[in-house]
């Protein structure tokens, strides 16, 4: 065994020293332009901290990680972490974003990458990239790399963390053994011009540098036809929504979750018309209600259109079924044609919480198409983002309890006062409902938030 350790030692020496004679890609030529000035501050030392709220196609999570490979390649003595809130989400965003930095700069050969535990070695000196959520910040304590300190910290979706003092507790817990640390705090910026991240952005110090960016900045080749076109039609159907999710402008004004709220009279004519219907139930729990949502979405006017409700507590199964049945069975199109709902007996499909599959088994058994939502970290957030960037109209005669939650919910706040990007989970019943509704959409590629 001792044998075979070493023969694998010696193979991985000899690859890694054959890697040192490939090519490398000249970190200049990756970067976008608007970035350059960035990048060479970053080198100098000029800041520490560097402060990147940027809309969506903006490059930012692209740029931060090719710094932190270069940068690590050019100092033996620096490591690097990287926070996200939630652990779970990391593999698909900054491992992931990682990953295409050592690929894009063909120095792959170079590194060691696991995700058990996640962490990336630069072989020819052991320098690591470690990755931790921050569900567990009190674990944070014991981490250390092998040898010099943590020069590069990124906070990737920067506004997602419980306000300053947990970015304080970190850094307290990471920032140790020297004075040269690059600190990198990217986000889209939400929604509320009080939350605590936009705020935290704007605060004077010597050390910071804050730098805003936008698709516009990057080179379109690199974003593709189909990006700018989706960008401009957003723009010409919901001006504020593209300002939000494209130039990563704070359009909100406090801690409104919901901005893009309409009130008027929706008409039966109006709904005849309507395409595309969609029906979510959010289950009652104890004296929860139960909540059933039917709302249609025009993609073409990126809007969201409540058409019905149904809120009582102490329902059953055979109850929900009813209702549903009843007040829905002439608008199952959810997927199907005119023909296709004439020529078969279509019966309504309904989405509903994915923690009720016995509730969801049972509905099936009366003749209704009743599906789980998806589920995963930070689907509630995504949800909300999704239905954020549409607008949402509601005829309070119709949907009275509907509007009462959409227009009463507000972002949590901290004890200072100021704005996080979580939301309450109380008060939600309708808006959970909408959110498994329009679930097949707010999981759609065609249909991003």
């Amino acid at each position: 065994m001792y044998y075979d350790r070493l023969k694998r030692r010696v193979k991985a020496t000899r690859a890694t020293r054959e890697a040192m004679n490939l090519p490398q890609v000249n970190i200049v030529d990756c970067i976008a332009p608007c970035y350059l000035p960035i990048h060479n501050d970053v080198m100098n030392g000029t800041h520490s901290i560097y402060h990147l709220p940027g809309g969506r196609g903006s490059a930012k999570s692209s740029f931060v990680s090719l710094e932190i490979v270069h940068g690590i390649m050019n100092d033996p003595d620096a490591n690097a972490i990287v926070f996200r809130k939630v652990a779970q989400t990391m593999r698909e965003s900054v491992y992931s974003q990682c990953l295409w930095a050592i690929e894009t700069l063909n120095v792959t050969a170079l590194w060691r990458c696991s995700v058990s535990p996640m962490q990336m070695t630069y072989l020819p000196t052991g320098q690591t990239i470690f990755f931790r959520g921050l569900d567990d910040s009190a674990k944070l304590k014991s981490i250390r790399p092998r040898k010099g300190t943590f020069k590069f910290v990124w906070f990737e979706e920067f506004s997602e963390l419980d306000g300053a003092n947990m970015v304080r507790n970190v850094l307290q817990s990471v920032v140790r053994g020297g004075n040269d640390f690059r600190i990198f705090e990217s986000f889209n910026p939400p929604l509320s011009l009080n939350n605590w991240a936009n705020k935290y952005v704007l605060i004077p110090d010597d050390r910071a540098l804050l730098f805003r960016t936008d698709y516009t900045m990057i080179p379109p080749e690199w974003l593709g036809e189909a990006f700018i076109l989706e960008a401009e039609r957003l723009q010409a159907v919901n001006e504020r929504a593209y300002l939000h999710e494209y130039k990563g402008e704070p359009v909100g004004s406090g801690g409104e979750v919901f901005p893009t709220i309409q009130t008027r009279e929706i008409t039966d004519e109006e709904i005849n018309a309507m395409q595309y219907h969609y029906f979510g139930c959010d289950f009652g729990f104890s004296v929860d209600p139960t909540a059933i949502v039917h709302v249609a979405y025009d993609r073409k006017k990126q809007t969201v259109y409540f058409i019905d409700e149904y809120v009582k507590r102490g329902m059953s199964n055979a109850d929900i079924a009813e209702v549903v049945t009843d007040r829905m069975k002439d608008y199952s199109r959810i997927e199907y044609s005119a023909f296709m709902r004439e020529a078969y007996n279509v019966t309504p499909s309904l989405c509903c919480d994915a923690a009720e599959p016995k509730s969801i088994s049972d509905l099936n058994r009366f003749d209704l198409h009743a599906f789980a939502c998806k589920k995963y970290p930070g689907s509630v957030i995504y949800g909300i983002k999704w239905l954020q960037s549409k607008i949402l109209v509601f005829d309070p005669k119709r949907t009275p309890k509907c509007y009462e939650e959409f227009s009463q919910y507000e972002y949590l706040q901290t004890k200072d006062g100021e704005f996080l990007a979580d939301v309450p989970d109380k008060d939600n019943h309708t808006i959970d409902a909408c959110r498994y509704a329009l679930d097949r959409l707010i999981n759609s590629s065609k249909y991003s938030a």
